[in-house]
């Protein structure tokens, strides 16, 4: 039985960041991410579904992977636009509802700043994919500077509490390379919508690939 994950206040005012953010350049950035994504697909975090309109037609389906319920039901109904094959399922990132070995692509998408156990997220990853498939990032991240980052530890439990648990200060990029990944590509950029910046705005795009058997 899949645990519910209830964030109703993030849930409600979430659509309207997300607006705000592709209006300001976050349909790029998921552009960038899948394209030439291609097989079978898992994404994990799905949100509103605001990736699946961006899936390239080489895509066979899509397994959507979402906890929080009223998310889910924005995301079912951004499936019925989809340009390929969408299937959203209740689900979390520790315990996905998918077979071993059996996708091409593993996408996460501004989800693991929320992910309690970022680990056991990540090998599940590793095992739903194929020895030859690709995970597929774009991430908020914690910042390189040391006084950004300062800044960002000291909003963080404020920034948790209103925004669904989300974390400012996650080193995304180490933590996939430390789960036995090897990344292949990754872009770092400081998101600025409306050129502003906010605690948020180091980001991450890339691909990573699981490392050989014998080294994991």
């Amino acid at each position: 039985m899949v645990k519910a994950i209830s964030h109703p206040l993030f849930a409600r005012i979430y659509p309207k960041i997300n607006a705000y953010a592709e209006a300001h350049g976050s349909v790029e950035h998921r552009q960038e991410l899948l394209a030439g994504v291609r097989g079978r697909v898992v994404e994990i975090g799905a949100g509103t579904g605001a990736n699946f309109r961006h899936y390239p037609p080489e895509v066979e389906r899509v397994i959507a992977v979402e906890p929080e319920p009223r998310l889910r039901a924005l995301a079912e109904r951004a499936a019925a636009d989809a340009a390929a094959p969408v299937e959203v399922l209740a689900g979390q990132a520790e315990r996905l509802p998918v077979e071993d070995g059996s996708v091409d692509v593993a996408v996460v998408s501004l989800v693991l700043c929320t992910i309690v156990d970022v680990p056991g997220a990540l090998a599940e990853v590793s095992r739903v994919l194929r020895p030859t498939g690709e995970l597929r990032f774009y991430e908020h991240v914690r910042a390189q500077k040391p006084h950004a980052f300062q800044r960002q530890r000291l909003l963080n439990p404020l920034w948790r509490m209103l925004g669904g648990g989300c974390n400012l200060t996650r080193d995304t990029e180490r933590a996939i390379a430390e789960a036995g990944f090897t990344v292949e590509r990754v872009r770092h950029f400081a998101f600025l919508p409306g050129g502003r910046p906010n605690p948020a705005s180091p980001s991450i795009i890339g691909i990573a690939r699981p490392s050989a058997a014998g080294e994991r």
